[in-house]
């Protein structure tokens, strides 16, 4: 069973897995990260390679049970991209409200696919590992990424964003994420 790490524990990344629901700590707002540290940096790459080991292209520090504001994500359409983007106490701003409706997936929910309407474009501010300031606006799939981890650090899930329907045509999946 994996660990829930709280705010004073110390973290042994290589002991970190990828949460499932209904996981408490997936419904937990994250904490800012005061200090990037080695323990921070030593959690960053285990987090992208669970998620490269998933093939995933995003997962949020509250998805392997730690309340921190921090999310990793990789383009898996570009080859010559190493490892991925660590992104740390992001903020987002909206920058084009049309609202697009597009299918997700979650590493957090296997086997359920929700349609989500989120804006088109969003800003990003957040600080890389290196402690450096990060400003990227984007209108493209990975705004939508950005979208999707920053709710995780929020406490909310793609569940949280489904109509009728979909709550019928995941109702199987969902009640056996919460027998496991």
């Amino acid at each position: 069973m994996p660990v829930t790490y709280h705010a004073h524990m110390a973290v042994n990344p290589a002991s970190l897995l990828i949460e499932c629901y209904p996981a408490p700590i997936l419904r937990t707002r994250a904490d800012e990260i005061s200090q990037i540290t080695d323990e921070v940096r030593a959690v960053a790459d285990r987090m992208l390679w669970l998620m490269s080991e998933a093939e995933g292209i995003g997962l949020a520090a509250p998805q392997v049970g730690l309340p921190w504001r921090l999310f990793v994500t990789r383009d898996p359409d570009d080859r010559h991209a190493e490892g991925g983007q660590v992104i740390i106490n992001p903020s987002l701003e909206i920058i084009d409200p049309t609202p697009v409706d597009e299918s997700e997936g979650c590493l957090s929910l296997p086997e359920v696919d929700v349609t989500v309407r989120r804006p088109t474009a969003v800003r990003l501010r957040a600080t890389n590992l290196d402690g450096d300031p990060i400003v990227d606006e984007r209108d493209d799939h990975f705004a939508r990424v950005y979208q999707h981890e920053y709710d995780h650090l929020e406490g909310v899930l793609i569940i949280d964003r489904m109509n009728t329907m979909e709550r019928l045509r995941n109702r199987k999946a969902l009640r056996q994420l919460k027998r496991a």
